[in-house]
């Protein structure tokens, strides 16, 4: 890149850190217009990072304190452009601070705090909406639904570094459309939708969401073990 040219969305584009098919064709693209939006204006990585942070709060408070009050369908409009606006300055953080040459281990450490900050809170939000919409949900599955929920926040960060490797690797159009199960910014378009249109359904997504991800775990461990006994 010539060193007088101000950094272009493709520039930023170009050092994003992959993601499934939908976090590729739309999130990391708005990412890479955040980015450029903030380094025109001189802002550090830190403030996109915030960004996110309030963004997805502001998103789970309008579902939390919504409920019952406000139509479900503002309520899940509302809070799906917000999770998807919050995704995209998460994306867009890591490119800027790469383009900039401004990555530390404090940026990265008040990533990982902000995203799961955000976790949580999301996850707050969808217990509320299958509280409101079914009788008396059962405690133990609001809990597996909260407990492995943040296996997607264990498993990204090991899956940073040269080693880092998906579990299934393949390409292919099918399987990366079986991966959109797992591709952050596929999952909370369908929880918005969900909230917005179906909210009864919400406790039939806790109940999916803590089956794939607990099943991914069991599988990731099943790997990693066999993977390390070839090592030793």
């Amino acid at each position: 890149m010539d060193a007088d040219r101000l950094p272009s969305a493709a520039d930023f584009l170009a050092t994003n850190r992959g993601g499934g098919l939908y976090t590729m064709a739309v999130s990391q693209r708005l990412g890479a217009w955040s980015a450029v939006f903030a380094h025109r204006r001189g802002y550090a990585p830190t403030t996109l990072t915030l960004g996110n942070l309030v963004l997805g709060l502001a998103a789970a408070a309008v579902v939390i304190a919504g409920q019952g009050r406000v139509s479900s369908v503002l309520i899940g409009l509302v809070a799906t452009l917000l999770w998807q606006f919050a995704y995209a300055l998460d994306c867009g953080d890591g490119q800027l601070a790469r383009v900039t040459g401004r990555t530390s281990a404090a940026g990265k450490r008040i990533d990982i705090l902000c995203d799961v900050a955000l976790q949580i809170a999301l996850v707050a939000a969808v217990a509320t909406v299958a509280a409101r919409h079914t009788p008396e949900p059962p405690v133990w599955l609001t809990a597996a639904f909260a407990g492995t929920w943040l296996v997607n926040i264990v498993t990204s960060l090991l899956q940073q570094g040269e080693t880092a490797q998906s579990l299934i690797a393949s390409g292919s159009p099918v399987i990366q459309v079986i991966k959109l199960i797992r591709d952050y910014g596929a999952v909370v378009l369908g929880i918005g939708l969900v909230i917005a249109f179906v909210p009864q359904w919400a406790i039939w997504g806790m109940v999916a969401f803590s089956l794939i991800n607990g099943v991914f775990l069991l599988v990731s461990i099943v790997a990693t073990a066999q993977a390390s006994s070839r090592t030793t």
